[in-house]
């Protein structure tokens, strides 16, 4: 028997709520609430501090990568890696730092990891970010308003094989999403 318009809407919004559950459920899979990460330069919603700004193009900061801790990655963590993005920067936005293949034994990083050689040692990749430099470079947002930055840890299924050194941050992105079972951000603010 043919349903009216208000039947066949009653049965559409009770498919809707379950495909939302459903995809809600996988959201909190990969944004697990116990994966978190953390800085001791800086908390959530601050600005940048002065030594992770960059120090070129107008901007005086010591672009030193920040130190970053994480806890209770899923058990069948493989591997970690690290992006950082400026999703307020035109167009896709700007790639700051990418970094893949850290040890899944490893659980923190020091302050400047990727110019001192660190991340090398513990056999990490890190891509060429948007200045055109290979590892990290800070913040250094245009005059006007303010941008946020995201410093994101994902916890991956397995080591990225396919990746190499100094590639652009977006095949690094590629590779890491495709892994990725869980992850944890932090998001930092700049303005000129």
């Amino acid at each position: 028997m043919p349903r009216g318009p208000r039947e066949r809407l009653g049965v559409c919004v009770a498919r809707c709520a379950v495909s939302a559950s459903l995809i809600a459920s996988s959201t909190m899979a990969l944004a697990d609430g116990t994966f978190t990460l953390r800085s001791a330069a800086f908390h959530e919603g601050q600005s940048v501090p002065p030594a992770q700004r960059f120090n070129r193009d107008g901007c005086t900061g010591g672009n030193v990568s920040p130190p970053l801790s994480w806890q209770h990655a899923p058990p069948n963590t493989a591997s970690f890696a690290i992006m950082m993005h400026d999703p307020d920067a035109p167009g896709r936005g700007w790639w700051h730092w990418a970094v893949a293949n850290i040890p899944a034994t490893v659980h923190s990083l020091p302050a400047n990891a990727s110019a001192s050689g660190a991340l090398t040692r513990l056999g990490a990749l890190q891509a060429r970010n948007d200045f055109s430099d290979e590892g990290y470079g800070g913040p250094c947002p245009p005059p006007g308003k303010r941008h946020r930055y995201v410093i994101t840890i994902y916890a991956l299924n397995a080591p990225l094989t396919r990746l190499v050194a100094n590639r652009p941050a977006p095949f690094f992105e590629h590779e890491i999403l495709g892994a990725a079972i869980a992850k944890a951000s932090l998001t930092l603010t700049d303005q000129r």
